[in-house]
């Protein structure tokens, strides 16, 4: 099996333990890899610990048997996710309201660290999960519809560029199999982007620029509380969905259509006098944060299709938003 980092495994002495270097230097990949998985930074770095854990309980002479550690690491990191998704299932079934993937700010605005150590300096940059498409708020959404075994082989192959045959082997199954678990997430991806209608010539996906000016326009309607201008911005069609994970207030259901979701904006305005709005990256994408009194209470996160908002993913539950904690306001 080969990693994006397999050279460095390459090792002239097979019965030396692999260098201490080597072994943490997969972290960054394994915590990228888990957080695909799980949409959970903090469920990830668990997985990763736990990873971690197995490793150093081999012996040295174990550990020195291992032909590529850097293979290793990646096939039980997601054998562990792989339980891990099938016991999440069944808890977030239990789930107050809607449950949306954890949000992530950009590099530069990473704050408090790894989840739950309460530091207030940037995180170590082995932390840090790389943004791309594969970690949209839109594209974390629709793996949430997949099985643990179609997100696991997807994931794997089309992401991260695995061959079939060694999915097979992190998984568990035929490389057949794996190819029709890989397919079958494809299709997922495909459904949740077609439109129910055919789109207008301008109704595709905004470049991140065209996507942060969109954004800025919603946030000064919003604050202006300018309900017309909001509905305007709006898709007709639109959706908002809210996780306060029954920590905090947030609505259980989806909002649909640009009036509703307009109104509902306006009247939290009207209910959280002080409420700052921060033009922030969440997850490789212009959003906005919602701070009061300093505290980052919300993070939103939008997707776009030509001039209109078509979907809106609100993080309120504060388990969520530790990476978010301590921002200042600017």
């Amino acid at each position: 099996m080969s990693t994006p980092s397999e050279s460095a495994h390459d090792r002239s002495e097979p019965d030396l333990e692999p260098e201490l270097s080597t072994i943490v230097g997969e972290r960054r990949q394994l915590i990228n890899l888990a957080y695909r998985l799980l949409g959970s930074l903090s469920e990830a770095e668990d997985a990763v610990q736990e990873t971690y854990t197995r490793w150093y309980a081999m012996s040295r002479e174990q550990q020195a048997a291992v032909a590529s550690p850097g293979a290793w690491l990646t096939t039980v990191a997601s054998r562990v996710c792989l339980d891990v998704l099938g016991s999440a299932r069944v808890r977030r079934e239990r789930y107050v309201g809607a449950w949306i993937p954890e949000p992530l700010p950009d590099r530069s605005e990473w704050i408090g660290g790894p989840a739950g150590t309460g530091r207030s300096e940037p995180a170590d940059p082995a932390d840090r999960i790389t943004l791309d498409e594969s970690v949209s708020m839109a594209f974390l959404v629709v793996l949430e519809s997949m099985t643990p075994a179609e997100r696991v082989a997807f994931v794997l192959h089309d992401v991260f560029r695995y061959p079939f045959a060694e999915v097979a082997e992190i998984v568990d199954r035929t490389p057949a199999a794996c190819r029709q678990l890989a397919s079958s997430g494809r299709r997922r991806i495909r459904v949740a982007r077609t439109p129910a209608a055919p789109p207008a010539p301008a109704a595709v996906q905004a470049s991140p620029a065209a996507q942060a000016v969109l954004v800025r326009h919603f946030k000064e309607a919003w604050e202006s509380k300018d309900i017309e201008t909001l509905i305007a911005l709006l898709a007709p069609d639109a959706t908002m969905t809210a996780d306060g994970g029954g920590l905090v207030g947030a609505v259980l259901r989806p909002l649909e259509g640009d009036r509703s979701i307009a109104q509902y904006l306006i009247h939290i305005a009207g209910k959280a006098p002080g409420l700052t709005l921060l033009e922030r990256t969440v997850n490789g994408r212009p959003g906005l944060v919602a701070q009061h009194s300093g505290v980052t209470v919300t993070v939103a996160a939008f997707e776009t299709s030509g001039d209109h908002v078509t979907r809106i993913w609100a993080v309120r539950n504060p388990e969520k938003l530790r990476a978010w904690t301590g921002n200042e306001q600017t």
